[in-house]
């Protein structure tokens, strides 16, 4: 497949695409301009609309709906200069904002899907990542080709579809997180050695192996993925869900634990969250 394709946002997922997509020479577009140098792929734009100009589909990797409609509005925005591309919404930024911004696109022939992430950057390179398509089906069919190299790409309904299953996903991955944090400690408290509570824990969540560091040596760098972007992926979460009429205690529970852990450290990995537990005395 040959097509033009521009990336809004260098975070770490955003990084992540923009390496595994080095093929298509895409340009970036960060806020932080040196953030997008960094990562030494294609050309780095000096605006969004610069970025998305001649692009043929327009990734979207941004901290959250505040930031999807900065990186869109203005005189520098990406709205100013769309043309019938594509453009992919990839951000956890929660489903509200995608009728907004599919409306703006329309005016312009544009198009849009929601297509975020489940999986780590480290998934992402390895293009093993899942990505969870939501939009029409000639749209998603069109982006395909761009997001296999990430992954597997699961077409999960209209658009928004993909938006509310991910934040179905991050509260599991908060649950999970929080109750192996919970369980860790007291299993540890309890007389038992840390790597047999651990083994345990990773046999029936494995999504825990890769975060082996922080329960076992309560370390909890490198970030995989920040405490404060779980706190905002629950919020969203539990704002779906009140909508929805769905009691959700146990997503309520891992948010307060979250809360607290984003307090002492927000750019901490998510394993953070056994801080709010106090090491179990020596035996």
């Amino acid at each position: 497949m040959s097509a033009r394709i521009a990336i809004l946002g260098t975070g770490r997922m955003g990084s992540a695409i923009a390496q595994c997509l080095a093929g298509f020479e895409p340009t970036l577009w960060n806020r932080t301009r040196f953030r997008a140098e960094q990562v030494g792929v294609g050309r780095v734009a000096a605006t969004p609309a610069d970025a998305a100009r001649d692009a043929d589909i327009v990734i979207l990797s941004l901290t959250g709906a505040d930031a999807v409609r900065a990186a869109l509005a203005g005189p520098d925005g990406a709205l100013t200069a769309t043309h019938g591309q594509l453009f992919i919404e990839m951000s956890t930024s929660g489903p509200a904002v995608l009728e907004e911004v599919a409306t703006q696109l329309r005016a312009s022939g544009s198009s849009l899907i929601d297509a975020p992430i489940m999986g780590a950057p480290a998934v992402v390179l390895r293009g093993a990542a899942a990505i969870l398509a939501g939009g029409a089906s000639d749209d998603v069919a069109r982006a395909r080709p761009v997001l296999e190299l990430l992954g597997e790409v699961r077409h999960v309904g209209p658009l928004g579809s993909g938006a509310r299953l991910k934040l179905v996903a991050n509260s599991m991955l908060g649950v999970v997180i929080t109750a192996a944090a919970e369980l860790q400690v007291a299993g540890e408290a309890a007389g038992l050695d840390g790597e047999q509570v651990f083994w345990v824990l990773a046999r029936l969540a494995p999504v825990l192996e890769m975060r082996r560091a922080g329960y076992l040596q309560r370390c909890h760098q490198p970030t995989l993925f920040a405490v404060r972007d779980l706190l905002k992926d629950l919020d969203l979460a539990l704002e779906l869900f009140d909508q929805s009429g769905v009691d959700s205690p146990l997503t309520s529970i891992a948010r307060t634990i979250v809360g607290e852990a984003a307090v002492q450290g927000p750019d901490l990995d998510i394993t953070a969250v056994i801080t709010r537990y106090p090491p179990p005395p020596p035996r």
